[in-house]
C-alpha cells in the first residue's frame, strides 16, 4: 500500500484514543484528533476554541437554516471544514491515524482506508473514564452516555455510515476483552495483513 489511513470510531472510555495513539506510533503515522482543529483555524485565521464548541457535537435544528445550499449552523461549517482537511490529506497522498470526525464517510471511496470501531462493557468504560479523574461513578455514568449520545447524534445527522454500525468497519472491536494493548496487538495484525493483501493485488510496474 502506497498510502494507509487508519480510521478509528470509539464508544467514550473505550480507549479509543489510546489505541489510536499506539498504532500511530507503531505505523510511523501522523495522528489527527483534536489537532485537526487546531490547523485548521491557522488556514482560516480562526480562534481554535471556537470551533472546539462545535466539534463532533450534536447539529441544532432550532435557529439554523440552510439556503440554496448554505447553512448558518457553526456545526455544519465545522463539520464540512473537517471533511474537508481529512480529503484534501486523504487526496495529497499522506497517510495517517484519524480518531472521529466521521472518517469512515469523508474518506469512504479511498480504498487504502482501514475503518475500525472500538466499544466495550459499560463496566470497562467506567473503570477506564473513573481512574483518569476525580470522577464518581454516577458522574462517569452520565458523562459517557452524553458524550456516546452527541457522537451518534452527529455522525448519523451527516453521515450514511452509521455510528457504530459494524457493517461500515473493517472490524468492530471490544478493547476490554484484552486491554488496550491486547487490542493494539490485534489490530496490528489486521492492518499488516490487510496491507499484504492490497500489495498483492497491485499489479507490478512494468
Amino acid at each position: 500500500m502506497s498510502q494507509l489511513i487508519i480510521e478509528i470510531n470509539r464508544e467514550f472510555g473505550s480507549g479509543g484514543h489510546e489505541i489510536a495513539r499506539q498504532l500511530s506510533q507503531r505505523f510511523n503515522l501522523k495522528l489527527y484528533e483534536e489537532n485537526i482543529l487546531t490547523e485548521i483555524a491557522e488556514e482560516y485565521d480562526i480562534d481554535p476554541e471556537t470551533l472546539k464548541k462545535y466539534d463532533e457535537v450534536p447539529k441544532r435544528i432550532y435557529g439554523s437554516r440552510t439556503v440554496k445550499g448554505f447553512s448558518n449552523s457553526p456545526a455544519d461549517a465545522v463539520a464540512h471544514m473537517q471533511y474537508k482537511f481529512l480529503r484534501e490529506k486523504a487526496a495529497a497522498g499522506e497517510s495517517f491515524v484519524v480518531v472521529g470526525r466521521c472518517g469512515e464517510e469523508a474518506l469512504k471511496d479511498n480504498p487504502d482506508v482501514v475503518a475500525i470501531f472500538v466499544l466495550a462493557s459499560t463496566e470497562f468504560k467506567l473503570k477506564r473514564i473513573m481512574a483518569q479523574g476525580d470522577t464518581s461513578e454516577a458522574e462517569a455514568l452520565k458523562l459517557m452516555q452524553r458524550t456516546d449520545k452527541q457522537r451518534r447524534t452527529h455522525q448519523n445527522h451527516y453521515c450514511v455510515c452509521k455510528w457504530g454500525d459494524a457493517r461500515f468497519y473493517d472490524m468492530t472491536v471490544n478493547s476490554g476483552r484484552l486491554g488496550i494493548d491486547g487490542t493494539v496487538d490485534i489490530l496490528e495484525q489486521y492492518i499488516k495483513a490487510r496491507i499484504a493483501a492490497r500489495n498483492n493485488a497491485e499489479p507490478e510496474a512494468e
